[in-house]
């Protein structure tokens, strides 16, 4: 049989364990969703940048009336080799 001081002992362990587990979990998942934020603003920011010199690139090309996007309709290849050759 087992005494009861050996008992104690062992269910206090067993306790302490779950508690800590229980704190440490606690701690990583903090952490990780304080990246995860971390990470998701910083995403957005570089997002908001791209967009932003995509729009600086729309307008000057609005300016220059040559379109150098191959995808739009309005793309003129003679005129975009001309503009070319003159700068």
């Amino acid at each position: 049989m087992v005494s009861s001081t050996v008992n104690v002992v062992r269910y206090t362990a067993l306790l302490s364990g779950v508690f800590y587990g229980v704190f440490h979990r606690r701690t990583l998942q903090n952490a990780h969703d304080a990246d995860k934020a971390h990470h998701a603003k910083h995403e957005r920011e570089i997002l908001i940048a791209q967009a932003k010199e995509a729009w600086k690139k729309k307008q000057e090309g609005a300016k220059d009336g040559v379109v150098t996007d191959p995808e739009d309709p309005r793309f003129d290849l003679e005129q975009l080799i001309a503009k070319w050759e003159s700068s």
